[in-house]
């Protein structure tokens, strides 16, 4: 994934720029960056890793080495950015959030002509962001540009564009699938991906733009490039998952949805007469605590923190080099409460079951330590597809997801056939899905949100949200 964050001011943006980028960092883990404009240095670029160390501990300088009224900031998992780029259209930095899918293509029928040419990274790869300038730079604007690019990609990008007047130039993709939110205060406007970001420095919410909707900021106006599209498709996995908790997209706070999702979760469970001899409810921290909570409200079963993640010394960034030394900081994270766990049934919600691995290993870990018995509850249905449009999941093969490998094992690739049905808790296919995830992960039950349930949770018509990971339509 990744989120931008942008100020156009009447003072100097780079604090502001600095916080609200920083506050984006849930978003992602392996590069960041930050672009400003002065009138006198004119545009200036840092991009740093930010693998091993959080955004503040890499930028920390950024105060006395970049100025400007005018300054973008990203947070990204896949390619370095803001790059700066030097076209017919003008000089300008420009940072993306969304999915490439058909980059290939789109070099070899738009840009390697003419002696046309890219830098490119170890392994040969091109930078996605400047693939997208390149595109952009085929028209003779910003918005037409924007337009064009967004058009002959496969997958879903949304744009911020800082010019080298100071101008920001923001674009949500073509469809929705990201929100991006506009904000205003007495020294000028900024742009980002989460409400909150703004919020805590001062702006209030303008305009959440509207789908392929495009913007032009300056630090006293906000001129439409380019009007909204009739159709949204915004990921629905935004509330459920990688949203931060205080965030707001399309009128709807992250945090209440999840309470509601985790409501009508524990609806299901008592009206099917599952697990209603529990001593807690907990959530697998972090995204799964809220839905654990709205559990345990509507069940009347006490909430509970029977392990708590030691995260002082091991930021949320920190990645170790072999993936044996990655699971042991997963369990070294894991601080259990004894009295909490020994001897006790204990019911957990987590956001998503994606592979499973980890979460046996948790169920192991609470078993080591004297758990009766571990039921666990998914807040989303089964994820059966990778998504094509965001950069939300590192997987690399569908059948590393836990439910289409686990269909594979039951019914071979006849199984991928009845995908709706082992989606689908009521089923008989549903019913064999649950309990071999069950048996092969250690829960002594499991259960999904339904599609229908968190649809309801969001609130927003279906029409509106993406649900193509779980049900595989577009």
């Amino acid at each position: 994934m990744g989120g931008f964050f942008g100020v156009a001011s009447k003072r100097d943006a780079i604090s502001d720029v600095f916080f609200g980028t920083d506050y984006h960092s849930h978003l992602g883990t392996r590069r960041a960056g930050m672009a400003a404009y002065d009138e006198d240095i004119g545009l200036q670029r840092e991009i740093h890793n930010i693998e091993n160390s959080p955004f503040r501990t890499k930028f920390d300088k950024v105060f006395v080495e970049m100025k400007g009224n005018s300054a973008i900031g990203c947070i990204s998992d896949t390619d370095p950015q803001p790059l700066l780029i030097r076209s017919n259209i003008g000089t300008y930095a420009i940072s993306i959030v969304g999915r490439v899918n058909n980059s290939e293509e789109l070099i070899e029928k738009y840009l390697l002509t003419n002696g046309g040419h890219f830098g490119v990274m170890t392994g040969g790869k091109v930078n996605m962001v400047e693939l997208v300038a390149s595109l952009i730079n085929h028209k003779n604007d910003f918005g037409e540009g924007i337009r064009f690019a967004q058009e002959v990609i496969d997958g879903s990008i949304s744009v911020l564009i800082l010019k080298n007047d100071g101008t920001i130039i923001a674009a949500r993709d073509k469809l929705g699938r990201l929100p991006v939110i506009v904000g205003v205060s007495e020294n000028g406007h900024s742009v980002s991906f989460e409400s909150f970001a703004f919020e805590k420095l001062g702006y209030e919410i303008k305009k959440e733009l509207g789908p392929g909707e495009i913007v032009q900021l300056t630090s006293d106006s906000m001129t439409q490039l380019a009007a909204p599209g009739d159709k949204m498709k915004i990921c629905s996995f935004l509330w459920t998952y990688y949203g931060y908790s205080n965030s707001i997209y399309e009128g709807v706070n992250v945090e209440l949805m999840r309470y509601r999702n985790g409501k009508i979760l524990a609806e299901n469970d008592k009206k099917n007469g599952i697990a209603q001899d529990i001593d807690y409810v907990c959530g697998v921290p972090d995204s799964g605590t809220p839905h654990a909570i709205g559990y345990a409200n509507e069940s009347k079963i006490p909430f509970a923190r029977p392990f708590i993640k030691y995260t002082p010394t091991w930021p949320r960034s920190f990645t170790p080099p072999t993936q044996e030394e990655r699971n042991r900081i997963a369990k070294m994270k894991q601080i259990p409460v004894k009295e909490l766990i020994k001897d006790k049934d204990l019911l957990f919600v987590d956001d998503s079951i994606v592979r499973g691995t980890q979460l046996k290993e948790t169920v192991d870990f609470l078993y080591e330590h004297g758990a009766k018995s571990v039921h666990m509850r998914s807040a989303c249905p089964p994820i059966m597809y990778g998504c094509k449009y965001l950069n939300f999941s590192r997987a690399t093969s569908e059948l590393e997801l836990v439910a289409r490998r686990t269909i594979l094992e039951l019914e071979g690739e006849e199984g991928f056939k009845h995908i709706d049905e082992y989606s689908d808790s009521l089923t008989e296919r549903g019913k064999s899905l649950r309990e071999a995830i069950a048996k092969s992960l250690h829960f002594d039950s499991l259960d999904f949100q339904s599609l229908d349930g968190i649809i309801k949770a969001i609130g927003i018509d279906r029409c509106k949200l993406c649900t193509y990971c779980w049900d595989g339509k577009e």
